[in-house]
């Protein structure tokens, strides 16, 4: 038996299905459940529902626990185990939850498998599960960090091999890091996503649509899309409108949802969201999206 589809057995061997169907996984005293917080689109005057993105919440011994807690508990041995067992879990339920003609973001860490050819390695094995899971690449959208700045070769290979695979790139922590310009030049993503806690500093300052505007136009027009994360504010939300980013997630407009709670799909009407004096302001016209 090779070394992939003995992960791949240990992996299956750690989820089960709960009474409605929904999966959740097992490690050590932990049990990790798969949730989605919402990514929405404009489109005129409403935002869509476009995408979810998947995250991890672990329970121990019946008390939720933050995931920094559980990343805590897990032996650096186990790592590549647990990051293959939590991509999986969120692949399944994503399939179980019934969100159909939605994108999944979940991200790909760089730092747990050791160099790029097991990284590659396992891209490989979950590209190859995904028709048995019935979904398409194209629907998954893979997270890969900024900031190797001293590994641009293992960035850049695991990019190539995504893209060759009809997976979707997504550059996230953009703006963290001066080789962030550089990256989206190298590795050609087709998201990139603004950090959170940057846009919101950014928005402290009074010309925050004039700078992110331009920002926004720039990676546009290199073909990227730009999502916006951590939106939890009504200027945030104008600001990044008013810029026309074309993704838009945050607390503001939909918490995460653990699988198996229902997700409204009703289109949000973006004047319900800003003051009414902002409102107008804040709308561009549909760039046919």
């Amino acid at each position: 038996m090779t070394a992939g589809n003995r992960r791949r057995r240990m992996v299956a061997d750690a989820i089960f299905a709960d009474e409605i169907g929904i999966e959740y996984a097992v490690h050590e005293d932990f049990r990790l459940r798969s949730t989605y917080q919402p990514i929405f689109a404009p489109r005129g005057e409403l935002l869509r529902m476009v995408a979810v993105e998947a995250a991890v919440e672990a329970h121990h011994r019946g008390c939720s626990v933050s995931p920094a807690i559980f990343l805590d508990a897990v032996l650096p041995g186990e790592r590549p185990f647990v990051d293959a067992l939590c991509r999986t879990l969120h692949l399944r339920n994503f399939r179980n939850i019934g969100l159909d003609g939605l994108k999944l973001f979940f991200g790909f860490d760089l730092d747990v498998n050791d160099g790029a050819g097991r990284t590659v390695s396992e891209l490989r094995l979950m590209a190859g599960r995904l028709d048995e899971l019935g979904l398409h690449p194209g629907q998954v959208m893979c997270q890969v960090a900024g900031g190797h700045a001293d590994e641009p070769d293992l960035l850049c290979e695991v990019a190539y091999e995504m893209r060759a695979s009809g997976l979707g790139v997504v550059l996230s922590g953009f703006g963290t890091g001066h080789e962030s310009e550089q990256q989206v030049d190298v590795i050609r993503p087709h998201v990139v996503r603004v950090d959170g806690p940057l846009f919101a500093l950014l928005c402290s300052y009074p010309a925050a649509g004039h700078l992110f505007g331009r920002l926004v136009s720039m990676l546009q027009d290199a073909g990227v899309e730009v999502l916006v994360e951590g939106i939890e504010t009504a200027r945030q939300l104008r600001v990044a409108l008013e810029a026309g980013a074309d993704l838009l997630q945050g607390l503001l407009l939909a918490r995460p949802l653990a699988a198996g709670a229902f997700f409204d799909e009703s289109p949000l009407v973006i004047d319900r969201l800003l003051p009414r004096a902002d409102a107008a302001m804040a709308l561009r016209p549909d760039r046919g999206r």
